[in-house]
């Protein structure tokens, strides 16, 4: 459970002012020692602003195919359009010695325009079966 800022100052304050002491006050509110600890270190250290939930530093995704990699992927492709995105994507773990999954090969041709649409033929179960009735006798 996450607490507001808020929350952390009022529970902090309960605890300074409880007469049970720090531990059965924290047993109490089903708050963990450690949290409240780390939480009353910073409220010490930074004042009430430091009760605040911490942003993340990073940015966007941790494991984002950076662009050196992505602009080599469209280079072999490329080079060799006749490869489908798992094609390609064996071509590349096999001969540049890095491992990319046909499922982020794909994105990236479709991105830059390099994937092509097959042509697809549409075909019904009525295309190829005339008479309905022919098998169904079989199974009652």
């Amino acid at each position: 459970m996450h607490y507001s800022q808020n929350e952390k100052f009022d529970i902090i304050n309960l605890v300074e002012k409880s007469d049970l002491g720090v531990l059965r006050t924290l047993k109490e509110l089903k708050v963990n020692k450690t949290t409240f600890y780390n939480w009353y270190y910073r409220y010490v250290n930074e004042g009430y602003d430091g009760l605040s939930r911490n942003k993340s530093k990073r940015e966007g995704s941790w494991n984002k195919i950076n662009q050196a990699d992505r602009d080599k992927v469209v280079e072999i492709a490329l080079e060799k359009p006749e490869l489908s995105a798992r094609e390609l994507a064996w071509h590349i773990t096999d001969k540049c010695s890095y491992y990319i999954s046909e499922s982020s090969v794909y994105p990236i041709l479709k991105e830059n325009g390099l994937i092509s649409v097959p042509a697809f033929r549409l075909m019904s179960a009525s295309d190829k079966f005339h008479d309905h009735g022919q098998y169904a006798e079989g199974f009652l």
